[in-house]
């Protein structure tokens, strides 16, 4: 069946297009594992002025595509590019909703037109549907801005014939994402306000969510972990939609995202000094020293263990337990090189401050560059995940590639894949808590550093980290699985 099976697979973002987070990874990554499965599979996305700064090779498709938004209809240019591999990439061309600085927002917060500019996104996508007659046996939609297709396939499309009765499996990659907006503004979406809003359609709280069109109206929902699909059907991680998921749990997946090794691998990495692997590891030692050179960090950390995070500084990654024990993590004779970006100001004064107090110690880079991202993972010999919750997480997954160590909290994609190392049996890949209290993270990092001196078992942890495999080739498989028994249903 799957030489034969079409999917349309609709982001609002993915790599190497354009990018905000973890969402684009996957979307860059999974379509293409799954053509290698034999499916017939294209992705759409909307054309932000990132994409066009990316000078990709771009051919016009379809001009003047009438698409609705609301009581009128609206005109848009579908244009194509292609990966590597040969992905169709289908990309919607509306300058005054997509031809902006950022995906979703600015510094003054999400743009005041979100629900508008991905309404029209998923009201174009099922019309290029018709326009280049290809009906795909299923549409795989992603968070909140694609959260509307399962909705518009029962509702104002469910009589055309190219549409009707597709079924829709429905990604989460992070239910703090859902896509609320006024319910005066209904009328933009298209929907019939008697039939979709309701405590049972798209109501949350008197609003619309665009996240819970996804959960109700979707034929199968995937979310990013195993643990995270458990963990959202509780009131700690439900965030108000637990009762929902749990009452759609038979249609519920966890599915663990995969890495791009051909993005994060110490043998080929081409933003890192020296390659390295489990054969010949000598390189990790030379991009620990380049790293401590530009961070401005003391040369006698060489022999001593370097931490590092890449991360949102925000609460939700744990920031709050990590400078609350920052201090006392440096008393340890410990490097640490932080690199992020987040709105919450007190936690970066707090990180300056520590760095201020510990000259030498501590290398800090408020923003994001991929490259120098690449150069902490292969440079730092333990690498940090403190969150509060995390979907999946990926950055543990490159560690393990980079012979770094994690220490991480045991919570969803987390708790998947990180198993804490016994020096006894010798098996393990990293260090775990359970409580979210800035004791217990502290005593994880003061494990870790301990076994740092025992160079016999560190050499054994660091090898189970990079003989792990988290290739896309197994999530592609449990994707494709879903996929075939929708269709057969």
């Amino acid at each position: 069946m799957s030489d034969k099976l079409k999917v349309l697979f609709l982001s609002s973002e993915a790599v190497p297009y354009a990018k905000t987070g973890g969402l684009a990874d996957v979307a860059g990554s999974l379509p293409l594992a799954l053509k290698k499965l034999g499916i017939d599979i294209r992705l759409v996305l909307p054309l932000y002025s990132m994409v066009r700064k990316g000078n990709f090779p771009i051919r016009p498709l379809i001009e003047n595509l009438e698409v609705p938004l609301g009581m009128e209809m609206f005109k848009a240019n579908i244009l194509e590019t292609r990966a590597d591999t040969g992905l169709p990439v289908y990309l919607i061309e509306r300058d005054d909703l997509y031809d902006r600085p950022n995906l979703y927002g600015n510094s003054m917060g999400d743009y005041y037109d979100n629900l508008e500019r991905f309404t029209f996104f998923t009201h174009a996508a099922l019309c290029i549907i018709q326009a280049i007659s290809f009906k795909p046996d299923l549409i795989h939609c992603n968070d909140w801005q694609t959260g509307l297709i399962p909705a518009l396939i029962k509702g104002p499309y469910h009589n055309n014939p190219f549409i009707r009765e597709i079924p829709a499996v429905f990604t989460i990659h992070n239910l703090g994402y859902q896509g609320i907006f006024p319910s005066e503004k209904l009328s933009v979406t298209g929907l019939l306000k008697e039939k979709f809003f309701h405590p049972e359609g798209i109501e949350f709280w008197k609003k619309i969510s665009l996240l819970k069109a996804g959960i109700i109206y979707s034929e199968a929902i995937t979310t990013v972990s195993p643990t995270y699909a458990k963990e959202i059907q509780t009131s700690e991680y439900g965030m108000g939609m637990d009762g929902i998921l749990h009452h759609r749990r038979a249609f519920l997946y966890g599915i663990l995202n995969g890495v791009d090794y051909k993005l994060w691998n110490p043998e080929t990495d081409t933003h890192i000094p020296a390659h390295y692997s489990l054969e010949n590891i000598g390189g990790k030692a030379q991009c620990k020293e380049s790293l401590i050179k530009e961070m401005g960090l003391k040369l006698s950390l060489k022999t001593r263990p370097v931490l590092g995070m890449t991360t949102r500084l925000d609460t939700q990654k744990g920031l709050d337990l990590f400078v609350e024990i920052l201090n006392d993590i440096l008393n340890l004779d410990v490097g640490l090189v932080i690199l992020g970006s987040g709105d919450e100001d007190i936690l970066q004064d707090k990180i300056r401050a520590a760095a201020e107090k510990h000259p030498g110690l501590v290398g800090l880079k408020i923003g994001f560059d991929e490259s120098i991202a690449h150069r902490i993972m292969a440079g730092v010999d333990i690498f940090l995940i403190p969150s509060r919750y995390e979907p999946c997480g990926l950055t543990q997954m490159y560690a393990l590639k980079y012979g770094t160590i994690p220490v991480v909290r045991a919570t969803g994609g987390l708790e998947d894949t990180i198993i804490p190392f016994d020096i006894q049996s010798g098996e393990g890949n990293g260090f775990k808590f359970g409580h979210y209290k800035p004791e217990a993270l502290f005593k994880a990092v003061q494990d870790a550093v301990e076994l740092f001196q025992n160079s016999n078992a560190w050499e054994k942890i660091r090898e189970n980290g990079m003989k792990a495999d988290f290739s896309w080739n197994r999530s592609a498989r449990a994707y494709l699985e879903i996929y075939q028994s929708l269709v057969r249903d």
